[in-house]
């Protein structure tokens, strides 16, 4: 202990977010929101630099955890569509960013490849300077392209996705670190850079809910339908339910609206519930007996899977929701569309039982702690 009070002594350390970090409401966003709670928790001054589309009037919530926050807005140019960089990271080149950070002496977490574009600004070579590495990203944006049914939104992912596997060559053995997020992004960063330190995601969860009867009402299925391997993931479910109508599914999302409740109007044991509030969200986990986490493409860990075991029963997942074999071990995971109808039919007759929320509560806490994850990050950052 007194070993970790010697090393939070005078801790001071920019990050630059891809996104304003608040309110906390999908995946990239909540870990950075809750990595920087937990460091502002154990004495971190946190001087955050945020890109967003449109400067909100007031941030009252980050300035309680922060020292300072400064936002930039993200600019999208024509000209960008010709330039060899990935435009999320060109649209994200504001020279008053590095006219901030030089004003702070202290290191730079950047969060996301995104967030990278001057990195390298000559003002900034006396300062250490640390990646957290988000996805593999030309991964997702290949994985977008071949789920995106939009045309020019498939043309426009393949483009990024192939400037992103060029742009990373040139900049992740630039940082003294690069925290990453799964074990696969590590093995792939370290495999090439060596420079990888395996950091797991921030959620925000202390306790694994002890409160939950053993049957819930329904399967939930949540997540943001304006990004296509979601909306392909949700009609992939709504397909599986309607093989079984004596079954109910409720869809949740803050977007998506309008295609979902066309998608399923004429199925009685479907519903679309549109999210206003993590309140909201936060109910429907304790009411629902199983949550379906599925994907089209690898990514990391969901944020949406972490957040079910915290806070709700049955998990049913495949194999492109994590590649943690300790949170692997708490799901049901399945492969095909006839075993999810097989999986969902079991379950919904299978109690949550007491053993299942003793498991959870050893990994859960021990392996996805953000505490110790936060004094994890401290001993990388110098």
């Amino acid at each position: 202990m007194y070993y970790f009070w010697i090393l939070m002594q005078d801790k001071i350390l920019n990050i630059v977010a891809f996104d304003n970090p608040y309110p906390p409401n999908y995946g990239g966003v909540i870990d950075v929101y809750y990595k920087i709670k937990a460091l502002y928790e154990i004495g971190f001054d946190i001087h955050l630099h945020c890109f967003v589309k449109e400067v909100p009037k007031e941030c009252i919530e980050l300035q309680l955890i922060t020292a300072s926050v400064n936002f930039y807005k993200t600019e999208v140019k024509w000209y960008h569509l010709f330039s060899s960089l990935p435009i999320s990271v060109i649209s994200r080149a504001q020279k008053e960013l590095v006219d901030n950070l030089v004003k702070i002496d202290a290191p730079i977490l950047f969060e996301g490849l995104k967030t990278t574009c001057l990195y390298n600004d000559v003002r900034l070579k006396a300062k250490s300077k640390y990646l957290r590495y988000h996805n593999i990203e030309h991964n997702y944006y290949k994985g977008l392209a071949l789920s995106e049914t939009n045309l020019v939104k498939k043309f426009l992912f393949w483009i990024e996705s192939n400037r992103y596997k060029k742009y990373e060559n040139t900049v992740l053995g630039g940082f003294k670190s690069v925290l990453t997020l799964s074990n696969a992004d590590d093995y792939h960063v370290n495999t090439i850079f060596g420079n990888s330190v395996l950091v797991p995601v921030f959620h925000g969860n202390s306790s694994v809910d002890e409160c939950l009867s053993e049957f819930g009402e329904f399967t939930l299925f949540h997540g943001d339908l304006k990004t296509s391997d979601n909306l392909k993931s949700a009609f992939f479910v709504i397909e599986i339910f309607k093989k079984i109508k004596n079954r109910k599914l409720v869809i949740a999302s803050s977007s998506g609206k309008e295609i979902i409740t066309k998608k399923i109007e004429h199925l009685q044991n479907i519903q679309f519930i549109e999210l206003q509030t993590n309140e909201q969200l936060k109910e429907l986990f304790t009411n629902a007996h199983i949550c379906i986490s599925w994907s089209f493409q690898k990514s990391g860990t969901k944020l949406k899977l972490i957040n079910t075991l915290f806070q709700s029963r049955h998990n049913v997942i495949n194999q492109n929701i994590t590649d943690s074999q300790e949170v692997i071990g708490l799901c049901h995971i399945v492969a095909s569309s006839s075993e999810l109808v097989e999986t969902i039919n079991r379950l919904m007759e299978m109690p949550y039982a007491q053993k299942e929320l003793i498991r959870r509560k050893k990994v859960l806490i021990e392996k996805l702690n953000d505490f110790q994850n936060a004094k994890k990050l401290v001993e990388v950052i110098d």
